[in-house]
Parts: C-alpha cells; sequence; structure tokens
C-alpha cells in the first residue's frame, strides 16, 4: 500500500499546476482519502501502514486538522482515533424531530381510571380496587406521560403518596373538567362496563378541587426523588394468589374493574 501512495505522490509532483491553483501537499489528500472513505476512526498508527515512508503523520494530521477548523466538516480525534465530523455549530441541521406514540398497557389504562375517578387515591387504595398488586413501573409510565400527580400523604400509618389527575390529562382527553367524565348510566351505554354490576356499585364524582383534603399531609422536599430512586416492582401478581401479568386482558365481570381501551372504564366500587 506504501508503494502506492509513494507512486501517487510522484506523479502529482510531475503534474503541471495552473496558475491559479494552490498547490496542496499530496500527503494531506491521502490521509483526506483515508479518513474519508473509512467506516470508523483510525488510528495514527493505521493511518502511518497507509501513508508513505517518511510521512510524518502526526504533524500531516495537525495540519489537516486546522484546515478543517472553520469548514462545516471538522477533523476530531476521538479515543486517540482520527475521523470527520459535522461541525458541532451546525448539529442542528442534523436534528429530526418526532413524536412517538406508544399504547398504554391494560394496567395502565385501569390505574389512570381509578386515579381520575377516585383522587386523591393512594397505591394500597388502586390495588384494593383492581384486586391485583400494581407495579411500580405502571404509575412511572402514568408520572412520565404527565397525567397523574403525586398530590399529598395520607395521613394514616406509613403516609403513603396520594395521587391525582393533571391539566395535562383534562388536555389529553379533551376535558373542561373533571366532572365531564361520563357517569355510571353512560359509561353503561357505551358498553365499557357491563350491565350485570355488583349490588352497590357505583361511580364517583371526581373534584376538581386541588386543595389536600383533611386526610392529607402535603409533600415534603425529596418525596418526587423518593419516587425516581425507589426500585421497580415485580409484574403484577393477583393479590389473592392468582394474578394476571401486568397489562394482561382481564375478563368482563372479573373484578369491579371496567375492561376498556378508555381511561373512562376503570372503575371501582367507590
Amino acid at each position: 500500500m506504501a508503494s502506492l501512495a509513494e507512486k501517487r505522490m510522484d506523479e502529482a509532483e510531475d503534474a503541471p499546476i495552473g496558475p491559479e491553483v494552490e498547490a496542496r501537499p499530496e500527503a494531506l489528500r491521502l490521509l483526506e482519502a483515508l479518513l474519508f472513505a473509512s467506516s470508523e476512526p483510525l488510528d495514527t498508527a493505521t493511518l502511518a501502514k497507509r501513508m508513505p515512508e517518511g510521512v510524518d503523520v502526526k504533524e500531516a494530521l495537525a495540519q489537516l486538522q486546522t484546515e478543517y477548523a472553520t469548514r462545516g466538516v471538522n477533523l476530531v480525534r476521538i479515543a486517540n482515533k482520527w475521523t470527520f465530523r459535522t461541525a458541532g455549530d451546525l448539529a442542528w441541521l442534523m436534528t429530526r424531530e418526532s413524536t412517538e406514540t406508544r399504547r398504554l398497557s391494560r394496567a395502565a389504562i385501569e390505574v389512570l381510571a381509578i386515579i381520575a375517578y377516585h383522587q386523591p387515591v393512594t397505591r394500597a387504595e388502586i390495588e384494593e380496587i383492581r384486586g391485583v398488586v400494581t407495579s411500580k413501573g405502571t404509575l412511572d409510565v402514568l408520572l412520565e406521560t404527565g397525567w397523574i400527580r403525586p398530590r399529598g400523604r395520607r395521613k394514616t400509618p406509613g403516609r403513603p403518596l396520594t395521587f391525582g389527575t393533571t391539566e395535562s390529562f383534562l388536555s389529553q382527553f379533551s376535558l373542561e373538567a373533571l366532572g365531564d367524565l361520563p357517569g355510571l348510566e353512560e359509561l353503561k351505554g357505551t358498553g365499557m362496563l357491563d350491565t350485570r354490576l355488583p349490588t352497590g356499585f357505583t361511580v364517583p364524582s371526581p373534584s376538581d378541587d386541588p386543595t389536600l383534603r383533611e386526610d392529607e399531609d402535603p409533600l415534603e422536599p425529596g418525596d418526587e426523588l423518593e419516587l425516581m430512586l425507589t426500585p421497580r416492582a415485580e409484574p403484577e401478581a393477583s393479590s389473592e394468589g392468582g394474578g394476571n401479568p401486568e397489562g394482561e386482558n382481564i375478563p368482563e365481570g372479573d373484578n369491579n374493574s371496567a375492561g376498556s381501551g378508555n381511561p373512562e372504564g376503570g372503575e371501582g366500587e367507590s
């Protein structure tokens, strides 16, 4: 390879140069070609093997780097290897914005519906209504969407967090207020609830009032950090030992949650 490079350099030296064309060291052109053609960064030793003998590769790289310093493409050194990269101040040209649509799991839809209708509600209360243990991952997903938020802490042993919905929830589902959520008869009429409901089944009337209730304490500094640091729980299992994994379809009538792909469809007894 070095012999071919030497021959190319000799030919370049003998070639006529027009009056308006500025002479450029052939070593720079060879380095330039090697770096552009490579699919990955190259170290100095690899480049030296492909260059003619007597070429100071380090000096040539430094010169080439200076040449490209003001261009749209820069010669950069990464982990002791050299490569061409788009200039940092032009990175915005390569940026592409896209909206990723993610489908909520059945479990997340149920938990969201319970929070919407029963807020303020604790994780234990959600599990009691659903009849299954709620994975922390389900709450994490809903917190990431911005549709729910921690409201405060229940004044009970352990002081569990209480959850409620946000303005983003109302905006997402085109609701002016939580009172616009469908009631029992509407849910029945749309088929979101089984017509054979347990005796005494009711749909709560949620309130938009952000004021903490008498049984709630305000959040303390670090409560949100605690949410992020708490390890994820195992996949959901039945609180009675049977179990269905998180997100698995639950046949209608098996518990008090209505099974629907709509956040208004997961209600339990008030």
